[in-house]
């Protein structure tokens, strides 16, 4: 059976684009110190990497989600400019891969505000045809309501498509899809079970420019 040729990669924002790992720990820690006069594990932290946001609050604290969610955002949104970077390789991946013809679109459980703030501080947001953030849906990445969202858009079929991730969130969304997932190496909240078992990523690249292997 012939391989379907790759037209479209799709890649979440946070911890996969762009290094947003300690200010979403550094928000957490806020919140918590804040709510309860102490930081939680940053293990804990990592845990709920892809997770939305009011979720991931309204079980590890016993105040209205709301009320945690708004702590955070005031803290993050102060501190996000200075506390983000884009991961080594990534933008020449993705200038590449837009100079090579492909589709490309951004599908995060991050708000568009930030999101679009990021990607404008790397002057990146030139290079997406869409992007779906958690404005534009209720439901998030495992459900594959978020990726279809971005296959509408840009007339993509499922088996033409990738989807880059760091989180199983990521990976089980591409899953439900019907769409090759790849996990990035610098993933932090992906176990070694994770990676080889029964929802393991399609690919695994430890380098952003090996993404250009996959697209034959």
């Amino acid at each position: 059976m012939e391989k379907n040729k790759i037209t479209t990669v799709l890649f979440d924002f946070d911890g996969t684009l762009i290094d947003t790992n300690e200010i979403i720990i550094q928000s957490f820690q806020h919140t918590f110190k804040t709510v309860l006069g102490e930081e939680k594990p940053v293990e804990d932290i990592i845990k709920t990497f892809g997770e939305p946001l009011s979720l991931t609050m309204s079980k590890m604290l016993d105040i209205p989600p709301e009320e945690a969610v708004e702590i955070y955002r005031s803290y993050h949104y102060k501190k996000f400019d200075d506390l983000i970077c884009i991961f080594p390789g990534m933008l020449e991946l993705v200038k590449e891969l837009k100079s090579r013809g492909c589709k490309l679109a951004i599908v995060t459980s991050r708000l568009r505000n930030t999101t679009i703030q990021g990607l404008k501080k790397y002057d990146l947001e030139q290079y997406f045809d869409y992007i779906v953030t958690a404005d534009d849906t209720d439901k998030h990445k495992p459900d594959p309501t978020p990726i279809n969202i971005a296959l509408e858009k840009l007339n993509s079929r499922p088996e033409e498509t990738l989807m880059i991730g760091d989180s199983m969130f990521d990976i089980l969304c591409a899953h439900n899809a019907g769409v090759k997932s790849v996990l990035v190496g610098w993933a932090i909240a992906v176990t070694d079970e994770d990676k080889i078992g029964p929802n393991k990523p399609t690919y695994i690249i430890e380098r952003a420019e090996e993404i250009l292997g996959l697209l034959e």
